[in-house]
């Protein structure tokens, strides 16, 4: 019953525009319209990997993760049931609208939106980014990974790996503070079912945007080199300088999205053997660059 995979992300908008601009013209997504005036973002063969949808404000909604079939998502949601977790299911027409032939919600121990499907369309129209990207790392890896906020770090961490079937990375223990007396700061990183190093990572901290960052992996640095120079022309608010990470060894910036949440255009990421993997401990977040831009004024 464990998540093979992170499947998409939805978004809100007040401004599909923007989103529109940010996706294809910077990052170099597919964008269509989609049904209920929301906008599908394409990174591989899947109808949308990113779903914005029209609201009242601005920021990230939820993450969809998708199970291996059916049998596998009738088990997780009967464990999550039992667990005391309540688990709403989506209607035909919603399950529909997610591309997916069974969906279901609930909520984490942090308060972050999960939903669970099962069930894969595809949009057989090749995959073209307009900036010329050569292509994304998708397919069983999923869309990439996603940073969500959990303040009750432990009981969320035991959530996830007891009844999603994640199980441990690594994590980064961080000084954040120029007083070595201060606390670290905990991120742990974790997997799914798929080599992908992590597909969720969670930080012990309120986000306003909902979310922490988001990460797409192109698969060429060529790709994410161009990526970097079109956000820096189009005056996007680069989070971080192009560096590599030092547990998953990803090359990659971070940009600012008209969602307030950053994105993490990288290359490169590293696909561990589950079957030999220890999970490690990262004192430092890079080998080398990523210059993180102070936080923006409120």
């Amino acid at each position: 019953m464990a998540v093979a995979s992170l499947g998409y992300l939805v978004i809100e908008s007040t401004d599909l525009a923007a989103w529109r601009k940010f996706a294809g013209e910077q990052l170099g997504f597919m964008v269509k319209d989609a049904p209920g005036g929301a906008l599908w973002l394409r990174t591989d063969d899947r109808p949308f990997r990113f779903l914005v949808v029209r609201g009242t404000k601005d920021g990230f909604v939820s993450a969809g993760w998708e199970l291996a079939d059916e049998a596998a998502f009738e088990a997780c949601l009967a464990a999550l049931q039992v667990g005391g977790h309540a688990v709403t299911r989506a209607d035909a027409a919603t399950a529909q609208g997610r591309c997916a032939h069974g969906l279901a919600t609930l909520k984490d121990p942090a308060g972050n939106v999960v939903e669970l499907f099962h069930g894969r369309f595809r949009d057989y129209a090749q995959f073209a980014s307009p900036q010329g990207v050569s292509g994304f790392v998708t397919g069983d890896l999923g869309l990439g990974h996603v940073v969500l906020p959990a303040p009750n770090l432990a009981e969320t961490e035991t959530f996830y790996k007891t009844f999603l079937g994640f199980a441990d990375t690594d994590e980064m223990r961080l000084q954040m503070s120029p007083n070595p007396a201060d606390p670290l700061l905990v991120i742990k990183f974790m997997h799914c079912a798929n080599p992908r190093h992590h597909s969720l990572a969670l930080i012990p901290m309120p986000v306003t945007a909902g979310a922490v960052h988001a990460m797409v992996e192109a698969r060429t640095l060529n790709d994410v080199g161009f990526a970097y120079d079109r956000c820096i022309a189009a005056g996007s608010r680069i989070a971080s300088t192009i560096g590599r990470h030092s547990n998953d060894e990803m090359v990659s910036f971070y940009v600012t999205t008209p969602g307030g949440f950053d994105m993490e255009f990288g290359c490169m990421g590293l696909q561990p053997d589950w079957s030999t993997w220890v999970p490690t401990r990262s004192l430092v977040s890079s080998i080398w660059g990523h210059q993180w831009a102070p936080p923006p004024s409120a």
